[in-house]
């Protein structure tokens, strides 16, 4: 069987590890690394076959694929040097993770008459980069963004919005940004924002204007040494909508956040490929200083327009494989699902307004992944503030989560997914209360003023993917059902409330596109969830569904009403 034949069969393998298929080549030489790289009418899954549909020719004439040094630039393996298995599974997985890349196979091969040392081909497939959107088209509304994710072919990207509101002053409002992949093979990710339109922290209305900086290096291998970033920013709300005094938050804050992170025995771990251990120490620093503050806050603890400033330490132990597959959130092309456990600690300073705490968290995540193909998380968060010998703000977040094997109806692929999660807070004294409008609570509940001290949540959704294809656009039609039960504050168990929601709805995509995933939902909440009309229609568009494959993050706090990092699944 050839390196070709090999990348062929992988996505026939409902789950496979990424290391194994390198493992016979372990410890010879690298000798010389080529790049090929595919147009959009190939698959990788059978690249003797062209897909052909109204528009691959404009596709391919409207697209430049990226450059060789581009590719070149996110690859950690080298020439001359050792072939280590989970590295060179790593370097694969790392740039099918980029924005620009649809999938990537590094194909071995064997040099005739040479038994100590092989090439190596990296072989990707460029998204469809130029993208764009339309939105709340009307008389006197509309919402227009284009994208180029890849300009050029150089791993730069670009985005514009323009906003046109008639009861908007100014009645058009803008938004531009661009970022750079990986500067100089340094793997630092740079990006720049400027934006009149940003969602406010009071109701979402688009009247912020803020401008952001940011520079990010990833650990995007284990084999990695270091990790951090740095973000500046100021931003400042404008009462763009004529809001009277007593209804507009009137606020300007400036942002400074910077973290550096630094793998531990690094050398040593590294040359054993049976000690896989990696433990990582990083440190943070973070302040949001107000300039204004809301009237309608003053001075009272809020989280979203306290002045915050933060000093923390974590350390970091973890052990991750990840296994190839498909059809969990994509179409068919190839999927990284983690294995394999990460432990974090964390401690350090923290205020907020003028409360000044100690605080310590502590954060487990476990994945597990089935000989049949089935996907287990189970995951806890803890965290509290120490004041005066009193623990403060104190929580608890466990839970779990499963994508059941790769079941088939006829032609059509069936996957099963389901979560459930336990929050509970104590002695509530600054940080928000628990909220059901997040993926601990309700999934697409609107309210945030339905609070409490306890929360049970339960998630279930069937997905149906469809072998029926439309210019190249694929087809998921699903079920789904949401409860959940939250208990107000400082009432008992008995007070408790029960919500859920029904639904079904179609995502849809073309793989080819950066353009994300497309969605339609309908949801049914029953009457005692307190919004005006119990059915709810949602269409999104360009969904991004990952799963997260990053080893470590900044330091932070726990958070008990959002997933920032994108940790849960």
């Amino acid at each position: 069987m050839n390196a070709m034949s090999r990348s062929q069969n992988d996505s026939s393998v409902n789950a496979i590890k990424s290391a194994d298929l390198f493992m016979p080549y372990q410890g010879k030489g690298i000798r010389y690394i080529y790049i090929k790289k595919f147009e959009f009418d190939k698959m990788f899954t059978d690249t003797s076959k062209r897909i052909s549909y109204f528009g691959t020719n404009i596709l391919n004439h409207l697209h430049k694929t990226s450059r060789d040094w581009v590719i070149r630039d996110n690859l950690f393996i080298k020439e001359h040097s050792i072939l280590d298995a989970y590295k060179l599974a790593d370097n694969e997985r790392y740039l099918r993770s980029l924005n620009f890349i649809q999938d990537a196979r590094i194909e071995v091969l064997p040099i005739p008459g040479n038994e100590d040392s092989v090439d190596l081909e990296v072989i990707t497939k460029d998204l469809f980069s130029i993208s764009g959107a339309v939105n709340g088209v009307s008389n006197n509304n509309f919402n227009i963004t284009a994208s180029e994710s890849n300009l050029l072919g150089m791993g730069q990207g670009i985005e514009g919005t323009t906003l046109f509101q008639t009861n908007r002053s100014p009645t058009f409002g803008y938004e531009f940004s661009y970022s750079k992949n990986s500067l100089a093979h340094s793997f630092v990710n740079a990006s720049i924002k400027y934006t009149t339109i940003n969602p406010n922290l009071a109701d979402a209305s688009p009247n912020e204007t803020a401008k952001f900086i940011q520079l990010q290096r990833p650990l995007v291998s284990e084999f990695m040494h270091l990790a951090g970033g740095v973000t500046f920013g100021t931003t400042e709300s404008f009462n763009s909508y004529g809001q009277p005094d007593s209804l507009f938050y009137k606020y300007s804050y400036q942002t400074f956040d910077a973290w550096l992170g630094y793998a531990l025995g690094y050398d040593k771990a590294s040359s054993k490929t049976d000690a896989r251990d990696r433990k990582f120490l990083s440190l943070r620093y973070l302040q949001n200083n107000f300039n204004e503050i809301p009237n309608q806050i003053g001075h009272r603890y809020n989280t979203k327009f306290n002045d915050r400033e933060a000093v923390l330490a974590q350390f970091t132990l973890f052990k991750q494989d990840f296994f190839k597959t498909n059809y969990i959130f994509g179409f068919g092309t190839t999927e990284d699902i983690p294995h394999g456990y990460n432990i974090s600690l964390t401690s350090g300073w923290y205020r907020q307004l003028d409360l000044k705490r100690f605080y310590a968290g502590l954060g487990l995540n476990k994945y597990v992944a089935s000989h049949h193909g089935d996907f287990f998380q189970y995951f806890l968060r803890s965290g509290g503030y120490l004041k005066n010998g009193q623990w403060q703000d104190a929580s608890v977040l466990l839970g779990g989560s499963l994508y059941s094997r790769l079941l088939h109806l006829g032609n059509t692929k069936i996957r099963q997914y389901a979560s459930f999660s336990f929050t509970r807070l104590f002695n509530n004294v600054a940080i928000d209360a628990l909220r059901l409008d997040n993926p601990f609570g309700l999934r697409y509940f609107t309210s945030d003023s339905t609070i409490g001290q306890r929360r049970f949540s339960f998630h279930e959704e069937t997905f149906f993917f469809l072998k029926y294809k439309l210019l190249g656009f694929k087809f998921a039609p699903f079920t789904f059902a949401d409860a959940a039960l939250l208990t107000p504050p400082m009432e008992p168990f008995s007070r408790s409330q029960v919500y859920y929601g029904l639904g079904c709805g179609v995502r849809t995509r073309n793989e080819n596109l950066v353009f994300g995933t497309m969605e339609f939902r309908l949801v049914y909440f029953p009457n005692n969830v307190p919004q005006n009309n119990p059915f709810k229609i949602l269409t999104t568009i360009n969904l991004q569904f990952r799963y997260n494959n990053t080893y470590v993050h900044a330091p932070n706090v726990v958070q008990l009403n959002s997933d920032p990092t994108n940790n849960i699944y």
